[in-house]
């Protein structure tokens, strides 16, 4: 499933997010809903899954946020994959991209912040901020932080800091 509002002359924030649980869905949806806070007005929000996103979503894109769950003390196959697709056809393009991320994980989220971290390194993207991780039990604090996420990056495209 895609969620996307385009607009020409926008900037674009691409969320990828794995959301293979309820409240992971929960997650992308409070990122979506900070993305798109009505004072935000110059920034259009797309959202897709990992395995659906592609080259040509992050080459259009103006920044990136990634969601993802701690799968075995790593980031999640479908990021992986998002990522392998990806990687080369984007890395000379897409050098300084701002970039923001968020961790569902049920341990601490170590393993999967410094995959992350190392692929994003590779890639050259600029972090907006520490990458946040929402570990433990589930909160329902995990969907308003992720929602100020969104919020924070989306604001950050509109003034022109990212």
């Amino acid at each position: 499933m895609t969620y996307t509002e385009p607009m020409s002359n926008r900037k674009q924030l691409l969320i990828v997010a794995h959301a293979p649980s309820p409240n992971t869905r929960r997650l992308v949806d409070a990122a979506l809903k900070g993305a798109g806070h009505p004072d935000i007005e110059a920034v259009s929000v797309t959202w897709k899954p990992p395995l659906e996103a592609g080259p040509e979503d992050v080459l259009a894109c103006d920044a990136i946020l990634l969601g993802t769950t701690e799968n075995l003390g790593y980031m999640s196959g479908a990021l992986k994959d998002f990522f392998d697709r990806t990687y080369y056809a984007v890395i000379d393009d897409k050098q300084g991209l701002p970039c923001a991320l968020y961790i569902r994980a049920g341990l601490d989220g170590t393993g999967t912040r410094r995959a992350v971290e190392s692929i994003v390194t590779g890639l050259r993207w600029n972090w907006v901020q520490d990458p946040l991780v929402c570990k433990g039990e589930w909160q329902d604090a995990f969907a308003e932080q992720v929602e100020e996420l969104g919020m924070y990056l989306a604001a950050g495209l509109d003034s022109g800091i990212f």
